[in-house]
């Protein structure tokens, strides 16, 4: 039943709460200010939640950026390029996380990187900045991903001979859980594994879920409540955050220990990150805890998501599959048939990669319309006017919304809503990139998205 039909909403609730939309408007107008038009409430998202991308993508055609009412601050959503390069570089210092997102946040990651703003997410994004660009880490990634794309290669394959129906997001979930983690913490969930500890299986659903109840605190404003009671979903993420954290904790201990105990032996190879991390001279554990972890959950999801988007977008368009199963045959060489996973794996070399140009835009074309990130918020630290002439506020939330953008047609053009990879390409079949500010899929960082795509480019047949 849709509750809005029910006669106290209508006499009683509705008045009260159309009286309250004029007042919080009639209050934002004052002193000569402009704001941008106002669309509806958080109450309309939450009635929303199962279609909410698609809900705030019907909005963005008819107003570039709009406000929504909230009872505890001003909310505004944009999909204007100049908005977002204005927020995410031109004037990045009065735009941040902020209490409102480190508070929904910081349960799950602390004091990461994606929690905190000024000095310390500076610090850290140097720190990971020099860490991910070193070669050791590099090919140690590269290493770990090849061989989970093998062993996933496999039970596809498999599955393919038997005709067995499986469940690919969750199998892709499994494998990038399994690379992300030991490239993070130096340990084998192996979730792709039917033998696996019941553990390790409990530590990978933990993560599933706490990640799943922390993101529906950006829309159920009622989850401080909840926590307070330890009642519903709030009850539930603190189970997996029990979880979550006595097996960090343990991991890490464990590392400073072997480590402290091996100093000077050479052959021990500090190839993750939490073993890179635990030569510096700070190694707090609640430290490391929240940078490792926010690197490791920033990692898994975008990767699983865009791979299953990927291969629904394939199976949805066959004439595109076949161009990219062609140019990865050509690229590779393979001029034989191939009947493992590992044979595979064993062409596909750096040049091989430099090759793949259609399926770097069929990727990125993924990415444009469904994004890693499909919405992402900042706080404005003092009052300011956009480019657009609009005021904001210091308090306002300001989310710009990648899903919405990448359907957009006064960005894409007509065709937006078309899966179309050759809009990535130049005329002699080259991949070229779009501003970061339009294809937004990355909060406008160019290294995350090279590496991302890096990451994606390593195909099973």
């Amino acid at each position: 039943m849709d509750f809005l039909s029910i006669p106290i909403f209508n006499f009683v609730i509705a008045p009260l709460f159309l009286l309250l939309i004029f007042l919080y408007i009639y209050n934002q107008q004052q002193h000569g200010k402009k704001y941008h038009p106002y669309v509806g409430t958080k109450l309309h998202q939450f009635i929303n939640l199962n279609s909410f991308h698609d809900y705030m993508a019907e909005i963005a055609k008819k107003h570039k950026t709009f406000r929504l009412i909230s009872p505890f601050h001003g909310e505004v959503y944009t999909t204007d390029p100049a908005i977002l390069e204005y927020i995410l570089k031109t004037n990045f210092e009065n735009y941040g996380k902020g209490i409102y997102v480190y508070d929904v946040l910081k349960d799950l990651l602390g004091d990461g990187i994606f929690t905190v703003d000024g000095d310390k997410w500076r610090e850290q994004r140097k720190v990971a900045s020099h860490e991910f660009s070193t070669k050791v880490l590099r090919d140690y990634s590269s290493k770990i991903f090849k061989k989970n794309a093998v062993k996933l290669g496999n039970i596809l394959s498999e599955a393919a001979t038997s005709n067995q129906v499986i469940d690919i997001n969750d199998l892709f979930n499994k494998a990038t859980m399994d690379s992300i983690f030991k490239v993070g913490f130096g340990v084998d969930l192996d979730n792709m594994s039917d033998t696996n500890e019941e553990s390790l299986r409990l530590i990978s659903r933990a993560f599933d879920d706490a990640n799943a109840h922390t993101i529906t605190r950006f829309i159920d404003k009622s989850w401080k409540i909840k926590k307070f009671f330890n009642i519903g979903s709030e009850a539930k993420l603190k189970k997996n955050m029990q979880v979550i954290d006595e097996f960090i904790y343990k991991v890490i201990q464990v590392k400073i220990e072997q480590m402290h105990k091996s100093k000077d032996d050479i052959s021990l190879k500090k190839e993750d990150i939490l073993s890179r991390f635990v030569q510096t001279k700070d190694i707090d554990p609640k430290h490391l805890r929240d940078t490792i972890l926010s690197y490791v959950l920033a990692g898994k999801d975008p990767i699983a998501t865009t791979m299953t988007w990927f291969i629904y977008s394939l199976c949805k368009h066959p004439e595109i599959q076949d161009r990219v199963a062609k140019e990865i045959k050509e690229a590779t060489n393979m001029n034989k048939e191939i009947t493992n996973a590992a044979d595979f794996m064993a062409l596909v070399s750096e040049a091989a990669l430099d090759k793949m140009q259609y399926l770097h835009a069929a990727l990125t074309e993924t990415m444009r319309l469904n994004p890693p990130l499909p919405i992402d918020t900042k706080m404005c630290f003092s009052d300011d006017v956009l480019p657009d002439g609009f005021n904001v506020k210091k308090g306002d939330m300001i989310g710009y919304v990648p899903y919405a953008m990448g359907r957009m047609k006064y960005i894409w053009g007509d065709d937006a809503l078309e899966f179309k990879p050759e809009r990535w390409l130049d005329n002699n079949g080259c991949f070229h990139p779009e501003s970061p500010f339009k294809f937004s899929a990355f909060q406008a960082d160019e290294d995350l998205r090279i590496n991302l795509v890096r990451l994606l480019q390593v195909p099973v047949e």
